[in-house]
């Protein structure tokens, strides 16, 4: 048998299933794979390996038995484990939570084993994970490099071969970047798809969102299916779907109207060559496929003001966790408990006023509208049916090339195309089609109307057999 690490995690299943392979030797060689490669990429920040093995014997059941997989230190809580949102403060404290999250629960009950839990950058605020907590994860490809964030270390993860899913969530690009820098696929869902609860009803006006990446179609399509759902008191309850996602994987795609976007958003933006040329490979592979294309996108995603908006946001946000904290412990938090970045945004979001942040809120409404009419057939004009863009407006950028203080217009520039579609709460996928002159990989990304994960879902799997990527193998690699 082949190293059964280098199969997606449907693969692994159906191995423990018929019975090949043991769900304790599959796991444990996960977690050989972990102590070997860790070291050069600082993914994984705290091993639960003893207690992986001690689920496994005492049994799982469900689809995916006995497959080896690990959370994100954000979203995600363990009752009794480290929990510690990427930060010194909590990390010094040695906190653990208090109550498991909807989302592990879901994934216990569908059988798959925690091996540890993954780096993140601090409150997940930033889009590439190197926190001072516990330093920088090292993209596989390239350890030079930034993994994305703030699902990072969930990504490097994966793409390193040591598990075949992790849990990701996303708030303005955070599984989707993470997916392009290390070569995955990265499913956004649509707002509410996937319970925050109990600790969380929404965050960032319903912004954040719970996925995974993975290195197939099916594996994402069906981690849909054991994620989705409504929970008790959930303030946002998505259509469900016609079918389970995983029966989307194969199904026949209908000729679909795509439209293009390749330059940059804003006038003198960033226009990388190789985010420009991935997109006009991909229209030119969805032509081959029979789908209609054009270049053409909603005209309001060119409106300066988003970004001041987003901004305004998640800053009171970020505000609020802040304070937060400091209510639970009884403390003020400064720059030696948390980074001096996330502390400036917490005094901005401080000043923010309560009319300021509504008023805000109030023009992403209405700019949503503006978006997403552009998919939804109206007064005759015909919608799009899906927006293709580059996952980012670069390649992975080196370790440290997003910090300092004049780091926020940089971070602006290149994830320019994801943190609209968290606002506008459409689902939006990257999946790992081209590869930067440098050698590096780049996602592109495709967007779709309001809660059609399956269209997406049916799309990138016809993409994925037209152009595979499964052979492809970073240099660091279990």
């Amino acid at each position: 048998m082949s190293n059964p690490l280098h199969l997606d995690a449907t693969a692994q299943a159906e191995l423990v299933r018929s019975k090949q392979i043991s769900a304790s030797e599959l796991v444990d060689l996960a977690i050989a794979a972990v102590e070997r490669v860790n070291p050069q990429i600082n993914a994984v920040i705290h091993p639960r390996f003893e207690r992986a093995r001690a689920e496994v014997k005492s049994g799982r059941s469900g689809a995916f038995a006995g497959v080896p997989m690990v959370v994100k230190d954000l979203n995600c809580q363990i009752k009794g484990e480290p929990y510690h949102l990427g930060t010194r403060f909590l990390k010094n404290r040695k906190f653990v939570a208090t109550e498991d999250s909807y989302l592990y629960e879901r994934l216990c009950r569908a059988g798959f084993v925690t091996i540890g839990r993954t780096n993140t950058p601090e409150f997940g605020s930033t889009i590439t994970t190197e926190p001072l907590a516990y330093g920088p994860a090292r993209n596989p490809w390239n350890t030079e490099h930034s993994t994305g964030g703030s699902s990072g270390g969930s990504a490097a993860t994966v793409a390193s071969g040591c598990v075949a899913v992790a849990h990701a969530n996303d708030g303005g690009g955070s599984i989707r970047i993470p997916a392009s820098e290390c070569g995955l696929v990265g499913l956004k869902p649509s707002k509410g798809r996937v319970s925050l609860g109990p600790a969380l009803g929404e965050s960032w006006i319903g912004g954040v969102v719970e996925g995974c990446v993975s290195r197939s179609v099916r594996d994402t399509a069906a981690m849909m299916d054991v994620l989705s759902g409504y929970e008790t008191g959930d303030p946002n309850t998505p259509p469900l779907p016609v079918r389970p996602y995983v029966t989307e994987v194969g199904a026949k795609v209908e000729k679909l109207r795509v439209g293009l976007l390749s330059g940059a958003l804003l006038p003198g933006g960033l226009d990388h060559p190789d985010a420009r040329a991935s997109v006009e490979a991909t229209g030119k592979l969805l032509q081959s496929l029979g789908h209609h294309v054009e270049v053409a996108h909603p005209a309001a995603l060119n409106e300066a003001e988003f970004g001041d908006v987003f901004l305004a946001i998640v800053i009171a946000h970020i505000a609020n966790d802040v304070a937060a904290l400091e209510k639970s412990f009884g403390v003020t938090l400064t720059t030696d408990d948390i980074e001096p970045g996330n502390h400036l945004l917490a005094q901005f979001g401080n000043a923010t006023t309560a009319v300021a942040y509504l008023s805000a809120v109030s023009w992403v409404h209405a700019w949503t509208r503006r978006v997403v009419s552009w998919w939804l057939p109206r007064d005759g004009k015909q919608g799009f049916d899906v927006l293709v863009t580059p996952t980012l407006a670069g390649p992975p950028p080196k370790i440290g090339a997003l910090s300092g203080d004049d780091s926020t217009d940089r971070i602006r520039e290149i994830m320019q195309y994801t943190a609209q579609f968290n606002m506008t709460g459409q689902p939006a996928i990257s999946l790992p089609l081209h590869t930067s002159a440098s050698g590096l990989p780049m996602g592109v990304q495709f967007v779709g109307a309001p809660y059609r994960e399956d269209l997406l879902i049916r799309l990138a799997a016809q993409i994925e057999a037209a152009a595979p990527w499964s052979s492809r193998r970073p240099a660091v690699h279990a």
